[in-house]
C-alpha cells in the first residue's frame, strides 16, 4: 500500500504539536534551557531560528540534486554557518542588547540539531515550497515552545513579563515570586512539567481520534 503524501498544511503544522521540536522531539535543548529566563530573549532566539531554518531548508532543497552524498553534511553546515553569521551581524548592528543577551547561544545555532536535522531529513528530499513550509512550521513550533517556557519562568520567578526593551509588565509581587525558576535548575523544572502536560494532551487527543 502506497504511503499517503502529506498535504502542505500537514507539513506546515507538523511542528506545532505532533512533532514539536521542543516538547516532543527534544531538539535544541541547549538554547531551550539557557535563553528562557525572559520572554524577550526567547523571542529573539526564536526569530533567529526561524530565519536560519527557513533559509537553510530552501538552500538545501535547491542544491539537493547537485551535492554528492558523501559531502552533503559539511556543505549543509557551511550553509547554516553562513546564515548564522549574517544573523549575528544583523543583530549586533540593529539590536546589540539582544545580541549581547543571547551571547554565544546565538552562534551555537550553527550546531542546533533541529536545523541540521531538518536539512538532512526533509529539505534534502523535497522541493523548495515544502521545505520552506517545513522549516517555518518547525521553527514556529520551537519558538512557541521556548516562549511558553520563558513565560512561566519569568512570570512566576521574577513576577514580570519583558517583551522588548523597556516594554515590561510587573504582575506578581516579590513576596510571591518563586526565585528558583529564573535559575538554571528552574529551567529543568518548568521544562519537565510542561513536557508532561503537553504530551498528556497530545496522547489523549490521539486516543480520542482512534476511538472515533
Amino acid at each position: 500500500m502506497a504511503r499517503r503524501e502529506k498535504t502542505l498544511k500537514e507539513i506546515f503544522t507538523n511542528g506545532f504539536f505532533k512533532q514539536n521540536p521542543t516538547f516532543v522531539q527534544f531538539l535544541g535543548m541547549c538554547p531551550t534551557l539557557a535563553v528562557t529566563k525572559s520572554v524577550e530573549s526567547a523571542l529573539g532566539m526564536g526569530a533567529g531560528v526561524i530565519f536560519v531554518l527557513v533559509l537553510s531548508n530552501i538552500a538545501v532543497s535547491l542544491i539537493r540534486n547537485y551535492v554528492p552524498r558523501e559531502v552533503r553534511i559539511p556543505i549543509y553546515i557551511v550553509i547554516i554557518a553562513a546564515l548564522v553569521t549574517v544573523l549575528e551581524m544583523f543583530m549586533k548592528a540593529f539590536v546589540p542588547e539582544l545580541a549581547k543577551t543571547l551571547g554565544t547561544f546565538l552562534s551555537l545555532i550553527v550546531v542546533n540539531c533541529l536545523i541540521l536535522g531538518r536539512a538532512e531529513a526533509f529539505a534534502s528530499k523535497n522541493g523548495v515550497l515544502k521545505s520552506a513550509l517545513d522549516g517555518l512550521g518547525m521553527a514556529i513550533g520551537f519558538t512557541g515552545g521556548i516562549v511558553l517556557i520563558a513565560i512561566f519562568r519569568e512570570l512566576l520567578g521574577a513576577g514580570s513579563l519583558t517583551i522588548w526593551g523597556d516594554l515590561r509588565v510587573d504582575l506578581i509581587p516579590e513576596q510571591y515570586q518563586i526565585s528558583i525558576l529564573v535559575q538554571a535548575s528552574g529551567a529543568f523544572l518548568v521544562f519537565g512539567v510542561l513536557v508532561a502536560q503537553i504530551n498528556k494532551l497530545i496522547f489523549s487527543r490521539e486516543d480520542r481520534n482512534e476511538v472515533t
